[in-house]
């Protein structure tokens, strides 16, 4: 299955971005969420295991995006976070598996010691 976007909407006072998949699949994302799940190398790592824990991103917003060619965006934070490349295969593995990531990253955020977001 090719995976493509018909539809991108930033919501700016919502804070969320609504993505339509070519599929008729539609779904809306924080930018809490897109920002603590970003597949840029400072937030992944380089590798399996050396991601880094974001903390502290309840309030982010998304500024701007920018169209990568015909197969991704990438997404400008008001954290001055714009390293992330979202290719419509990372935005639709987001989108569809959101419950289980959201729990994962709350799971760990309480490992951590650090206080629990509203649900996002």
């Amino acid at each position: 299955m090719s995976i493509h976007i018909t539809e991108i909407k930033l919501n700016k006072k919502a804070r969320t971005l609504d993505l339509t998949f070519g599929n008729g699949e539609k779904f809306t994302l924080t930018s809490e969420y897109l920002r603590i799940n970003s597949p840029s190398a400072e937030v992944q790592g380089h590798g399996p295991g050396q991601g880094t824990l974001q903390i502290g991103k309840a309030d982010v917003a998304i500024d701007k995006i920018d169209s990568v060619g015909n197969y991704a965006i990438q997404l400008h934070f008001d954290d001055n976070h714009n390293t992330g490349i979202y290719s419509w295969t990372t935005l639709y593995d987001l989108a569809s598996n959101h419950d289980k990531y959201w729990a994962e990253y709350l799971q760990q955020l309480k490992e951590a010691g650090h206080k629990i977001p509203n649900d996002a």
